[in-house]
C-alpha cells in the first residue's frame, strides 16, 4: 500500500518487492543501496492545447530521468508536441527505481519517445523497476514510442504501465524488446535472468479494460521454442487503445503474416472491451520489427487523425 505524501518512486519500490519474479533478488548491492538519491529517477510531462498548438505545461524532473522541452519538428502534424526522454545515466542499473508520468489534457496531441534504447546492465544483485503512468482526457492524441529495450546478461528488470484513457482519446504505446547483445557474447542473446513488462488500462470511471503481462526468464523457460520466440530474436509489442470505430478500420488495413524467407511475423487483433487492438511483431532483427511498427503506426495516424507519417530521421 502507497501512503499518501509518498514519494513517485515509491510505487517502483513497492511494485519490485511484491511481484513474484522478483522474490529472490532481494538483497542490497554492495556499493549503493536501491531507491538512493541519483537511482530514483522522475519525471512528469503534462501537456495542454494553447491555440494551434499542444505545449508541455507541466515538468517536474528527478536524476536520472530529464527532459528539457517540447520540439516541433513534425512536418505533417505542426502542433504535435514531441518530448525526449532522457536518462543521465545512458543505461538502467541495479537498484534504480523509475517514474514516469505522462498527463494530456483535453484534445492535446504529443509523442513521447526516448534519446536511445534503454539499457539495462546486468546485476549480480538487486533489480531494476520502472512504472509508467500514462492519462489521456478526452480527444487526446498520445503517440509513446521509445527506442527499443536491450537487456544485458544477467539482467532484471520490471516494467509496469498503467493508462487511464477517455473513451475518445488515443493512445499508441510501442514497446521493442531485444535478445541482448547477441554480437557481444554468445550468452547474451536471451541471457537476462527476468525481464517483466505489463500493461493495464481502465476509464477515468475506474471500469477494467484489460491487463497484458509478459515475464521472461529464459533459465526456467526455453526461448528457441514454439509459441515463443522459436527463430526469431525480437519481438515487438504495440498497445493501440482507440475508439472502437476507429479501430475497425485500422484493423481492416492492418496485415498480417508470417514471412519466414525476410525473417518477420505480425499480426493484430481487438482488445478486450472495445478497448482498441494490439499488434505484435516478431523479427530476426531490430530493423525489420522496426519497420514494421513504423507500418502499423502510419496506418493509426491516418485513421485518426488523418495524417501522414514524416520519413524517419536519418539517425533513427
Amino acid at each position: 500500500m502507497i501512503q499518501a505524501g509518498s514519494p513517485p518512486w515509491a510505487a517502483a519500490e513497492a511494485l519490485g518487492a511484491s511481484v513474484p519474479e522478483l522474490a529472490a533478488f532481494q538483497d542490497e548491492p554492495a556499493q549503493m543501496k536501491s531507491g538512493t538519491v541519483g537511482k530514483t529517477g522522475y519525471l512528469r510531462l503534462g501537456f495542454e492545447t494553447r491555440g494551434s498548438r499542444t505545449i508541455l505545461a507541466t515538468l517536474e524532473r528527478r536524476v536520472p530521468y530529464l527532459a528539457q522541452r517540447a520540439l516541433y519538428c513534425d512536418q505533417e502534424i505542426p502542433g504535435l508536441a514531441t518530448v525526449f526522454l532522457i536518462t543521465t545515466t545512458g543505461c538502467i542499473l541495479q537498484g534504480d527505481r523509475m517514474a514516469l508520468d505522462l498527463q494530456l489534457g483535453h484534445g492535446a496531441q504529443a509523442q513521447v519517445t526516448s534519446q536511445s534504447a534503454t539499457k539495462i546492465h546486468g546485476m549480480d544483485a538487486n533489480y531494476a523497476v520502472q512504472t509508467q503512468t500514462v492519462t489521456l482526457a478526452e480527444d487526446a492524441y498520445l503517440e509513446f514510442v521509445p527506442e527499443p529495450i536491450i537487456p544485458h546478461r544477467r539482467a532484471r528488470f520490471v516494467s509496469n504501465t498503467q493508462v487511464c484513457v477517455a473513451p475518445s482519446a488515443t493512445l499508441l504505446l510501442s514497446e521493442i524488446l531485444q535478445p541482448g547483445r547477441k554480437h557481444h557474447h554468445p550468452d547474451e542473446c536471451f541471457g537476462a535472468t527476468v525481464i517483466s513488462l505489463s500493461v493495464a488500462a481502465v476509464r477515468p470511471d475506474g471500469r477494467t479494460l484489460f491487463t497484458e503481462k509478459l515475464v521472461i526468464e529464459p533459465e526456467c523457460f526455453a526461448m528457441r521454442q514454439t509459441g515463443v520466440m522459436n527463430a526469431f530474436d525480437v519481438f515487438g509489442n504495440v498497445i493501440l487503445c482507440t475508439p472502437k470505430d476507429k479501430a475497425e478500420r485500422i484493423l481492416e488495413r492492418a496485415e498480417a503474416d508470417v514471412q519466414m524467407a525476410d525473417g518477420v511475423a505480425f499480426g493484430a487483433c481487438r482488445l478486450p472491451n472495445d478497448a482498441g487492438l494490439v499488434y505484435k511483431v516478431l523479427g530476426h532483427d531490430t530493423a525489420r520489427v522496426k519497420a514494421k511498427v513504423r507500418e502499423f503506426w502510419g496506418v493509426v495516424r491516418k485513421e485518426v487523425t488523418g495524417a501522414d507519417l514524416p520519413p524517419p530521421f536519418l539517425w533513427r
